[in-house]
C-alpha cells in the first residue's frame, strides 16, 4: 500500500464537464444549441473600473442637498421634435412575440413612471406599448415585422437597426411555440412555425444606401422623429463614424453581454466585443468627427445598476439602455417560482429558454395561462422603482466625484482595476499612470 494519499483525478480545463455536455447533445440531436439571454462566460467589464472620488485635489458635492441633474436630450442634430428624457436610462428594444403583450404594457408603464422611454423592438408595435409609453421608439429591423409607415408616424422615434450585441452579423430566432395568432397576424408569418429574422435590410448593402434610407424615413415623418442607428459591437470606430456619415441622430452601441429572444449559442459566447472596449473607439470616432455630444451615444449591453450608468457615461456614453435587467426588475427569473423552473430543467437564475415560450412569471411567453399571471400594473411599479434606485446611485456616485450632472463625468475620474480593463476603457491601472497599449491609435 502507497504511503501517499491519493490524488483525485482532474478534470481537464478543455474539456470540461460543460463541454462534454454539449458535444453529447450534439451528436445526439444534430442541432445547434438556440438559447436566449446573454453571454455568460467571463468577460472585462464595468465591475473591473472604480471611480476615483473627490478628497483634496477635488471638491466633492453635498449628499442630496446640491443638484446632480440627470436629464438628456436625444436626437438633437437634425429632428425637428427631439427627445427629452428626465433620466438617462432607457429600456431597449424587446419584441412582442419574444415578450408577452402585458409585459409590454409594464415596460411602458414602468418607463413613463421613470421619465424615460421604451423600445417595441422586432414584430411592431403594440397598443399596450404605445399606449403606456409616453415616449416610444420604433425599432425599424430587416424583418420588417409589422412595419407601417402608419406606425413609424405614431413612434416619437425611429430605431434603424444594423446589429445587436448578442449577434452582430446574425439573425434573431422566434420560435413556432410563440407564434400565436395575435403574433402570426401582426408579423404576417404562419400560426406555429419556426421564423428566423434576416441578418441585413433588403434595401441596402452599404453606407451609401444607409444615407438614402434614413432620407426616406425622414420624408415618411416629416423629419419630426429622431433617426437613431443601432450597431453590435463589432467594429465600433467605423460602424459609429459611418452611422454618422450616413446622417444619424443617434448612435446605439450594444456589447456582446446583451442579451436576445434567441439565437445560436455559439454566436452569444464567440461573436461580439465586450461593451467596455467598444464605448472609447465609437466616442473616438464622433470625436473626430467633431460630432462627440451632437450626435448622442447610447450603450448597452449587460447595464445592471447606477455605477454601470455612471462608468458608461464616464467614458463618454449619453445614455445607457438595459433590457435583461429590466425583465429581471418585472419579475422573471424570480427565485420565488424555483420550483416550476426546476420542473423545466433549469434554475430560476439560469433560465435562459426564453424562446420556448414556457417562462412560468408570465413575462417571455405567449401562453394566456402563464401570461395571464403577470401583473402589468405591478411589474411597471417594479420597473419605476428600479429605474429610481439606478439614477438615485449614478447620481451619488456623480456627486461623490464632484459633478453636477452626470454628463460632467470623464475618463479622468476611473481607474482599471485589471490589466484589460485598462487597455480596453482607455483608462489608467489603479495605481499607476500606465494605461496599458495607449499608442494614440487603436
Amino acid at each position: 500500500m502507497s504511503d501517499f494519499p491519493h490524488t483525485p483525478p482532474k478534470m481537464s480545463w478543455t474539456f470540461s464537464n460543460d463541454v462534454n455536455a454539449e458535444i453529447r447533445r450534439a451528436a445526439a440531436t444534430g442541432i445547434y444549441d438556440i438559447r436566449g439571454g446573454g453571454s455568460k462566460r467571463r468577460l472585462p467589464h464595468f465591475d473591473d473600473l472604480l471611480f476615483l472620488g473627490a478628497s483634496i485635489s477635488r471638491y466633492p458635492l453635498e449628499g442630496y442637498r446640491e443638484k446632480c441633474a440627470t436629464d438628456v436630450w436625444l436626437g438633437t442634430r437634425f429632428a425637428r421634435k427631439p427627445i427629452h428624457l428626465d433620466i438617462p436610462i432607457t429600456i431597449a428594444g424587446m419584441s412582442f412575440g419574444a415578450l408577452s403583450g402585458p409585459a409590454k404594457e409594464a415596460l411602458g408603464r414602468g418607463a413613463t413612471a421613470a421619465g424615460t422611454s421604451t423600445t417595441t423592438g422586432d414584430g411592431g408595435m403594440t397598443e399596450e406599448e404605445r399606449g403606456h409609453s409616453r415616449t416610444l421608439v420604433y425599432q425599424y429591423l430587416p424583418s420588417r415585422y409589422g412595419m407601417n409607415p402608419d406606425d413609424l408616424r405614431r413612434a416619437d422615434a425611429i430605431e434603424v437597426v444594423v446589429g445587436q450585441g448578442a449577434k452582430p452579423g446574425g439573425g434573431g430566432m422566434l420560435l413556432g411555440q410563440k407564434i400565436s395568432d395575435r403574433v402570426a397576424a401582426m408579423r404576417n408569418l404562419p400560426k406555429g412555425i419556426d421564423q428566423r429574422s434576416a441578418c441585413r435590410h433588403p434595401d441596402w448593402t452599404g453606407p451609401d444606401d444607409l444615407e438614402i434610407k434614413l432620407l426616406e424615413l425622414r420624408e415618411i415623418t416629416d423629419w419630426e422623429k429622431p433617426i437613431y442607428v443601432k450597431v453590435g459591437g463589432a467594429r465600433p470606430y467605423y460602424d459609429t463614424a459611418l452611422a454618422v456619415k450616413a446622417g444619424a441622430d443617434v448612435v446605439v452601441l450594444d456589447g456582446m453581454q446583451g442579451g436576445t429572444a434567441a439565437t445560436q449559442d455559439v454566436f452569444i459566447e464567440n461573436v461580439g466585443m465586450p461593451i467596455l472596449a467598444c464605448i472609447p473607439q465609437a466616442v473616438k470616432a464622433l470625436q473626430d468627427l467633431g460630432m462627440h455630444r451632437k450626435v448622442q451615444l447610447i450603450v448597452s449591453g449587460g447595464i445592471r445598476n447606477g455605477a454601470d450608468v455612471a462608468k458608461a457615461m464616464a467614458l463618454g456614453a449619453d445614455a445607457v439602455s438595459i433590457g435583461t435587467a429590466a425583465l429581471v426588475a418585472l419579475g422573471d427569473n424570480d427565485p420565488a417560482l424555483e420550483a416550476e423552473y426546476a420542473k423545466l430543467g433549469t434554475t430560476a437564475g439560469a433560465y435562459d429558454d426564453w424562446h420556448e415560450g414556457r417562462d412560468p412569471a408570465g413575462i417571455t411567453t405567449q401562453d394566456p395561462n402563464l401570461f395571464n399571471r403577470f401583473d402589468p400594473v405591478l411589474g411597471g411599479r417594479r420597473l419605476k422603482n428600479y429605474l429610481k434606485v439606478m439614477t438615485l446611485e449614478a447620481q451619488t456616485i456623480a456627486r461623490a466625484c464632484g459633478k453636477n450632472n452626470l454628463h460632467n463625468l470623464e475618463p479622468e475620474d476611473l481607474c482599471a482595476l485589471t490589466i484589460e480593463g485598462a487597455a480596453m476603457a482607455g483608462v489608467p491601472l489603479a495605481g499607476t499612470n500606465w494605461i496599458p497599449g495607449r499608442n494614440g491609435s487603436f
